[in-house]
């Protein structure tokens, strides 16, 4: 069960999110703060797995507060909830799980408790997060939601399950960067995450993958590499 801390300066917000995560059965206890002072006592008296932080509260902000949960030694998980988008390339500098916009969604909420759970499982580590420009505002991404990777000259294309994004990174060098985290290059115009890989037609006249619903190919030159990555994931029984 994750013991949980909700902190905004306006009441009703913090009752609807209380309410929203009361009805999550991964939530246990569930305390309430209407400001950055309430929010440290109950950070100092309590054990608590994880902060929900609006940004804007006053004297102490929900960024000064992760400001001093970053110094802790066991520091909480901290989800900012905000109707704030500018402020998500500092939230994720402290190391934020995730970035919630008012009004929250009780779907979204859920992906966010998810991720905390993973988090606090056998002391996962953080989330590897990639900035990038969308419509003027900058936004933090997960990699591990990127399935796969489109080259566009210079640039690379990020796809995920709700969109695409550029960023100004060859193909080339992302390949070599993202190696250990489980994408493989098919194709000179195509990097992909295995993890969203969910059929593969090697023996065909036209080898291709599919990832998230995407049927990309596999070229003759990349082939090799390709089955033996396979190979090598393979399970096999034991001698």
């Amino acid at each position: 069960m994750i013991n949980v801390l909700v902190a905004d300066d306006e009441l009703p917000a913090v009752e609807e999110l209380a309410f929203l995560l009361g009805k999550d059965d991964r939530i246990g206890t569930i305390q309430r703060a209407s400001s950055g002072t309430e929010a440290l006592r109950a950070l100092e008296a309590g054990e608590v797995d994880a902060v929900f932080l609006d940004i804007h509260m006053p004297a102490l902000s929900g960024l000064d507060i992760a400001r001093v949960i970053a110094r802790s030694a066991h520091p909480p998980a901290v989800v900012f909830v905000t109707a704030d988008e500018d402020c998500a390339l500092e939230a994720f500098e402290l190391a934020a799980v995730d970035y919630l916009l008012k009004p929250v969604r009780e779907e979204r909420l859920a992906k966010s408790i998810g991720r905390i759970s993973e988090l606090l499982k056998d002391g996962a580590p953080a989330p590897e997060m990639i900035t990038v420009d969308l419509g003027g505002h900058t936004k933090m991404i997960r990699r591990e939601d990127v399935t796969y990777v489109q080259a566009q000259g210079d640039y690379a294309r990020l796809h995920t399950a709700d969109a695409s994004y550029l960023i100004r990174v060859p193909l080339a060098d992302l390949e070599q960067q993202w190696a250990d985290a489980g994408f493989i290059r098919t194709h000179r115009s195509y990097l992909i995450a295995l993890n969203h890989v969910s059929h593969m037609k090697l023996a065909a006249a036209r080898p291709s993958v599919t990832v998230a619903g995407a049927e990309l190919p596999i070229s003759r030159r990349h082939l090799p590499s390709v089955r033996e990555k396979l190979e090598s994931t393979r399970i096999r029984p034991q001698a």
